[in-house]
């Protein structure tokens, strides 16, 4: 097959969000292992995970019982083999959405040719900068901030316990303890970040009982 004809996987959100990934070969398996030809390192992540591959004209999804899921296009693949085509959209453990596009030719050179698909709230992990239907959270995040926003900016959706809080905030406190006081006054704070720039939308919703997790609306 021509290079030019060989789909491309489009990484828009995760910790390699912004890379693609051309499916040069019949059979791509995706996971966190690093014998994986795709490599995601998210811990949600399964070793081993999905496989793409290839059979006459179409292209196929296999879940490889994997522990937190997938889904396409919002419907969770479990024991079947699926089809994929131009456009779909692959969901990894909810922590990884990918974009499925059916040739190189056609693959925009660059995510935000993706209309819609990034959600209203976008992080540039470069700078750690937020921006909220383009527009610019200034000043900028303090340091704790961001990094809750990005922990819940990475689950795609998924609700967020609070030790994984803990976890990625205050990384040295783990073990020693950090109050849920503390925790709900950081939330409250972000929230409060973001109602500057949208104040007509929550984008950190509580899950009582379980955690945290992001509402990123699509763009208008």
């Amino acid at each position: 097959m021509p290079e030019a004809e060989k789909p491309v996987l489009l990484i828009h959100e995760g910790e390699k969000a912004g890379q693609r990934w051309t499916i040069r070969e019949p059979e791509l398996v995706v996971g966190r292992g690093g014998e994986c030809d795709l490599v995601l390192p998210e811990r949600q992540v399964s070793r081993e995970h999905i496989r793409i591959f290839r059979s006459g004209d179409t292209y196929f999804l296999e879940d490889l019982d994997s522990k937190n899921g997938t889904w396409v296009n919002g419907k969770q693949v479990k024991a079947e083999t699926v089809p994929i085509k131009d456009g779909d959209e692959i969901q990894i453990a909810l922590a990884v959405k990918i974009t499925f596009v059916g040739s190189e030719a056609t693959a925009p050179l660059f995510l935000n040719e993706l209309p819609g698909r990034l959600g209203r709230l976008q992080i540039n992990r470069d700078s750690r900068r937020v921006f909220v239907g383009n527009i610019e959270v200034d000043p900028p995040l303090s340091l704790p901030q961001y990094r809750l926003l990005e922990l819940l900016y990475d689950g795609g959706g998924a609700v967020r316990t609070r030790d994984e809080v803990v976890e990625s905030v205050w990384p040295d406190a783990v073990g020693e303890g950090v109050s849920e006081q503390a925790i709900d006054a950081l939330v409250r704070r972000l929230r409060d970040r973001l109602a500057e720039v949208d104040p007509e939308y929550q984008y950190i919703v509580t899950v009582r009982g379980h955690g945290f997790r992001l509402d990123n609306p699509s763009e208008d």
